[in-house]
């Protein structure tokens, strides 16, 4: 627990009265937040104020600011949470003055609403004590760590949302989750080139409180501290966005490269490609009312735009985020790309043979850029006990890999929680970490039990239709004028071929060649009168990770099963015995 964050949260009891609990955190997190940016411009204030005072022209203060802080963002006005109290009478005009006069890349406080808030604050009789609590918080990065600023932030979040009785795993990945992606994400590449000059680049496309963005920097560069890594994302939630991009700004971070907007409709970094991109989007979600704008731009944008291999179901928009990410992959030609991006299991399967889903792994898998899918415990997330799976994809994979997939069952690498945390009562620890990420670099000598290294062809079908013929009332069958028979569509059946069937491989054996035989085997000696309608054939993808990882339990013995029922009869007849009595 954030001991910082609980401390922020205790707060809020002086709310309580005009503001129901569900509504403490539109007051709490954008206070946080200007506590925190007062903190970190507190040393160079008065430098700031004298430049102000010398350049009027908003882009030449921005350049002279950071020639003499280091720092991409500013605030000119006279005020601060030192002097704020100072006019008891003017506290609302000098608190919106505060925040007016912050260089134009922090929007997070419009985000908010804030001004309406402090409004209402003081309309209730409240501004003055929230602001005099939070003045007596130092929030300095010398004193609270962007480590702890990020907990402080996660609890809060956590806080408002359960009292809201919102979803708080829309809003954060927990931590132990993103420690093995970041792991998986950065293993393959060399994230700090001899020399150091040069820069990765890191984008997460539904970057939330920026979570995944902030400890991503933060677990790599402290396992290589000469590692640049600049980073990029992409948010729609208002008060999601105004968190991660005064967070980010505060340690350092470019403003511009937190945009605000839907990603799946308005990609705000087109054009853009990145060495490195990260995503838990959200599951399940209907995209109904974004279909028109994502169907117009992939019917706009032909071959290579980001939607074009297909689809998915309107009811769930996880696909359109993992062909999102697959298109701002870094070009091979440039260094290429990677992606891990955290599913639940529904886009390893869903969907027939050339229907959205089925497509979009036909062309991930036929264009050879998935490397890893790594299957996570149960009960990892905050809002959701489901099965979820880390995917990683590479367009310039190791030769090793070249042509293959490899599928973790990381099932069982987990440690029990303490407490649980909404439907989180798992974590991954440092040691099942280091497990998981053995496995996929031991790659086709890992423990079989948990690792499986598959060929991309091993996980396409033909779907054919078989059928019959139909018959007259003496049994004899139905021919059209060519004298061929008529199918019967209630006898009509449809089989899925596997592209290996009879230990055939990619290339080695022809389609035609491959479904006949299965048809000669599999069908014809059950029913003798059935042929395949070759028009109707369809290719589809599928991964079925669990079937691949499968373990036979034979049954109870008989005898075993019979001792146990005659115990639990005894049991009731004696309770019955007992009622009659």
């Amino acid at each position: 627990m954030s001991t910082l964050g609980s401390f922020i949260w205790s707060i809020a009891d002086q709310l309580r009265g005009p503001y129901r609990p569900n509504q403490y955190g539109t007051v709490i997190l954008p206070f946080t937040i200007l506590r925190r940016l007062d903190c970190v411009l507190e040393p160079d204030r008065a430098v700031v104020r004298e430049l102000a005072a010398r350049y009027e022209n908003p882009n030449r203060l921005k350049v002279e600011v950071k020639k003499a802080t280091g720092r991409t963002f500013y605030n000119t006005s006279n005020y601060e949470f030192a002097n704020l109290l100072a006019d008891a009478d003017g506290l609302v005009d000098n608190l919106a003055d505060y925040i007016d006069r912050f260089s134009a890349d922090v929007d997070v406080f419009e985000y908010f609403d804030f001004k309406k808030e402090i409004l209402a604050l003081e309309k209730a009789g409240l501004l003055r004590e929230i602001v005099k609590s939070f003045g007596a918080v130092d929030l300095h990065p010398k004193v609270v760590s962007n480590a702890d600023m990020g907990d402080a932030f996660e609890y809060i979040i956590r806080k408002f949302n359960e009292a809201a009785n919102e979803t708080s795993g829309d809003h954060y990945t927990p931590r132990d989750a993103i420690r093995l992606l970041v792991d998986l994400l950065f293993v393959e590449k060399d994230v700090a080139p001899s020399g150091g000059s040069i820069v990765r680049t890191l984008y997460d496309p539904t970057a939330g409180t920026g979570g995944m963005l902030s400890l991503a920097e933060e677990h790599l560069l402290a396992q290589k501290p000469e590692a640049k890594l600049s980073l990029y994302g992409q948010e729609y939630n208002p008060q999601s966005y105004a968190i991660c991009k005064s967070d980010l700004l505060a340690k350092g971070h470019y403003a511009t490269n937190i945009a605000f907007g839907n990603t799946l409709t308005d990609d705000a970094f087109k054009g853009r490609q990145f060495d490195f991109c990260m995503s838990n989007p959200p599951y399940g979600v209907d995209w109904k009312q974004y279909a028109k704008a994502v169907k117009a731009e992939r019917d706009s944008a032909g071959p290579y735009g980001r939607f074009a291999p297909g689809l998915p179901a309107t009811s769930d928009g996880q696909m359109l985020f993992l062909l999102h990410l697959a298109h701002k992959m870094r070009a091979p030609e440039d260094g290429g790309g990677r992606v891990g991006i955290i599913m639940n299991g529904s886009p390893l399967f869903n969907g027939a043979a050339e229907s959205g889903p089925s497509n979009i792994r036909r062309w991930l898998l036929e264009n050879d850029l998935v490397e890893a899918i790594v299957a996570l415990p149960t009960n990892m997330f905050f809002n959701t006990g489901i099965a979820t799976y880390i995917w990683i994809l590479d367009n310039t994979k190791h030769p090793d890999r070249q042509g293959k997939v490899q599928l973790i069952d990381g099932t069982s690498f987990w440690t029990k929680m303490r407490k649980n945390l909404g439907a989180k009562g798992r974590e991954i620890s440092d040691d099942d970490r280091a497990e998981v990420v053995r496995l996929y670099a031991d790659f086709e000598d890992a423990d079989p039990d948990h690792s499986k290294v598959l060929r991309n062809d091993e996980f396409g079908y033909w779907t054919i239709t078989v059928e019959r013929p139909l018959l007259d009332e003496d049994g004899n069958p139905v021919v059209d004028r060519k004298g061929d028979p008529k199918p019967d569509s209630k006898k009509r059946d449809t089989e899925n071929v596997p592209f290996t069937y009879g230990g055939s491989t990619a290339g080695a054996t022809g389609k035609r060649e491959v479904i006949q035989t299965y048809f000669d085997t599999e069908v014809k000696p059950h029913v003798p009168d059935a042929w395949i309608d070759w028009s109707k054939t369809k290719t589809g993808y599928e991964i079925p990770f669990t079937r691949h990882f499968y373990k036979y339990v034979p049954p109870r013995p008989l005898a075993e099963i019979d001792a146990d029922l005659e115990k639990q009869v005894a049991k009731i007849l004696d309770l019955l015995r007992e009622v009659e009595q």
